[in-house]
């Protein structure tokens, strides 16, 4: 087998083309890398957890199930959302939980793997792969349940519900892009681990997940503006086959999110070598 010659030398200037041509050229390169990686990772995970697949049940499921309480006691008021709360507060936190999985999943597999990279020669963009490939993975086992609750609530078939895979996708994407514009700060501070979930935690309630857009007030120019707001909304209402009043801004977040990408791989390509080597030094 033929192995591929490289050969270092100074360059005055770097080709933005060059290198995204050589990154894309190391993911296609990784594909297998990735997915042996993303195998030996989820079987581990639920190899030492006593619920094992259940954990990825059990978050969205618990947070939903204390919003309903509150709503059922009276605990707090929200406005009729236009179908059972417990439907619209369930695909609500699911959603949630896919896109705040992206956004952590580029630091956390990077994270994981610096002993690897400080020792071993490989394309790091099969690190990002083998993440990815773990977050479709789970969000895959979500969806089932969710197709469970659809069942549940009666909510019949809609051509509409066949975009939902385009609009999770998009979801992904858009959570990646920033995952990986993050990351390098991130592993050189962990303080950025902290601020990055204390940050999720509170636009967790500036998003449609648990309650609608309030029709006034501070919150609601604040939900509107927010870029994770259509993600959510489009997905929800694309799965109950209502009109998404929100495609318009969803196709900017999603448009906008694609060059963001673009840059987040070719900053990753160009920092983590550098940021492993300080680290391990």
């Amino acid at each position: 087998m033929s192995l591929d010659v490289k050969i270092y030398q100074k360059e005055n200037s770097i080709s933005l083309k060059k290198q995204l041509k050589a990154c894309f050229k190391d993911v296609k390169g990784s594909l297998f890398l990735a997915k042996q990686l993303a195998k030996r990772d989820i079987k581990a995970q639920y190899r030492q957890s006593f619920l094992g697949i259940a954990w990825l049940f059990i978050t969205p499921i618990v947070t939903s199930l204390v919003w309903i309480l509150l709503s059922a006691t009276g605990t707090v008021k929200l406005t009729d959302t236009g179908m059972p709360y417990p439907l619209y507060v369930f695909t609500g936190t699911l959603i949630w939980s896919i896109i705040v999985e992206a956004i952590n999943t580029p630091m956390q597999v990077t994270n994981a793997s610096k002993s690897i990279m400080s020792k071993i020669n490989f394309p790091k963009e099969g690190l990002l792969l083998s993440g990815i490939y773990k977050m479709l993975f789970n969000s895959t086992v979500k969806i089932l349940l969710l197709v469970v609750f659809l069942m549940i609530y009666r909510v019949g078939f809609h051509v509409s519900m066949l975009v939902f895979p385009f609009v999770l996708l998009g979801a992904v994407l858009f959570g990646t892009a920033l995952g990986l514009l993050i990351t390098p700060i991130g592993m050189l501070y962990s303080d950025i681990n902290k601020i990055v979930a204390l940050g999720l935690r509170f636009l967790m309630y500036a998003t449609p997940v648990v309650y609608i857009i309030p029709k006034e007030g501070i919150m609601k120019t604040i939900m509107e503006f927010n870029p994770i707001t259509p993600i959510v909304l489009t997905a929800r209402d694309v799965l109950v086959g209502f009109e998404p009043q929100y495609l318009s801004y969803f196709l900017i977040v999603i448009g906008i999110s694609v060059p963001l990408l673009i840059a987040g791989l070719l900053l990753y390509r160009f920092s983590i070598p550098i940021i492993v080597e300080r680290i391990s030094g």
